[in-house]
């Protein structure tokens, strides 16, 4: 078959032997595989990412000397059964899966291990368990974006986003604007999103997002929010106030009435910010001019070390989480949210392309101002 490797950061169109599928493994003939940020990153810096994912336990993500098939967000139909599975569904059915694979008495990470070829290619492997039926009439090439979507739906559920929480989106990349989209598709009513590429917030605003503007904009526009705190002596003075006000009416128990308020949100809280650039010095900036009481969920992936001041974030009482990856409820909800039209991700895919196509775009996508996605047709 034919597919694209990259070895020692270059990439191109090789012809590699048909995959067999083992015991509990599909065969798919690939029809859309999307081209993630993980990906180019990978293919100048897989050491470094490759060092940290051993010290958490994973000693086979793909490293520099390696030539690998890159390539785990994806769609395909079922081609050929390994022995041992169930079968449950005919040759040709459209299917998408979490890209994971059990390789003896190990797991390995599609796409991102020399153990685990990926969909840059005609064919892939997958496990029968983990992978799950397109619904019918579903676009490929929206059916390749649940990957990435479900990674975005993930860091809202860490978010603990409610629909009258103000959420601000830093960075509208393709993950910034899937987050945008799962905002809205929970329903949360105020999402501002800032970029400085003046392509991705005119996407931003095509994703749905309510508000877009220029770096740094978006504090301004929080501290008009109301119940938002950008100071400590708004919030000390605030909680003397409503103790002032409690402590007039004899024998009411005011303690109480503040943890009812508490209960009903009326008390100050902060937006829910999503850092989704991952580049140092991003944190420490939402860090510092995130109002008091935020939630701060990191969804990019910086590559090199960082700083930011614990100080700061103690004296804002800010929560400050890390998000990565999803889990298989997430990856199923997903892709029906995309099936039953809650969400239109059709805004990300800015391309398509076939394997001949994937250094260009690569090179493309390390600079672009207009492109989200580009998708990859290995039968083109």
């Amino acid at each position: 078959m034919r597919a694209v490797t990259v070895h020692e950061g270059v990439l191109e169109v090789s012809e590699l032997p048909m995959p067999e599928p083992g015991r509990g493994q599909v065969r798919l003939r690939v029809t859309r595989a999307g081209i993630c940020g993980s990906d180019l990153h990978a293919r100048h810096n897989a050491d470094a990412t490759a060092d940290v994912a051993a010290e958490v336990g994973y000693p086979d993500f793909m490293r520099r000397r390696h030539s690998v098939v890159l390539g785990h967000e994806f769609t395909g139909t079922v081609d050929a059964y390994g022995p041992g599975c169930r079968e449950r569904w005919a040759v040709g059915q459209p299917l998408v899966a979490l890209p994971l694979l059990r390789d003896g008495d190990k797991i390995q990470m599609t796409g991102l291990s020399p153990h685990a070829p990926g969909a840059y290619a005609e064919y892939v492997l997958v496990a029968e368990d983990a992978a799950m039926p397109v619904p019918d009439g579903l676009d490929p090439d929206l059916a390749a974006l649940t990957e990435p979507l479900a990674v975005a739906r993930h860091a809202v559920n860490r978010g603990d986003v409610g629909k009258k929480d103000v959420a601000v989106v830093v960075g509208c990349g393709p993950i910034g604007l899937a987050v945008i989209l799962m905002l809205k598709a929970a329903g949360v009513r105020r999402v501002i999103a800032s970029d400085f590429s003046a392509g991705r917030r005119e996407l931003a605003t095509a994703c749905g997002a309510d508000v877009v503007v220029e770096p740094g904009e978006q504090w301004g526009l929080l501290a008009a929010e109301k119940g938002v705190v950008t100071s400590a002596t708004t919030l000390f003075g605030e909680g003397l106030d409503a103790m002032h006000q409690l402590r007039r009416i004899p024998r009411l128990p005011w303690w109480s009435v503040i943890k009812a308020a508490q209960r009903l949100g009326l008390t100050p809280s902060g937006p829910v910010v999503f850092e989704c650039v991952g580049v140092p010095g991003v944190i420490d900036d939402i860090v510092t001019h995130a109002p008091f009481l935020s939630r701060v969920v990191v969804v990019g992936v910086c590559m090199e070390p960082d700083t930011f001041r614990p100080t700061m974030a103690v004296n804002k009482e800010l929560d400050l989480r890390f998000s990565f990856c999803y889990d298989p409820v997430e990856f199923r909800e997903t892709l029906h949210l995309v099936a039953d039209g809650t969400v239109d991700p059709r805004p990300l895919v800015t391309d398509v392309v076939g394997l001949a196509g994937v250094a260009e775009a690569f090179e493309t996508l390390g600079t672009a101002e207009r492109h989200a996605k580009i998708l990859i047709d290995p039968q083109a």
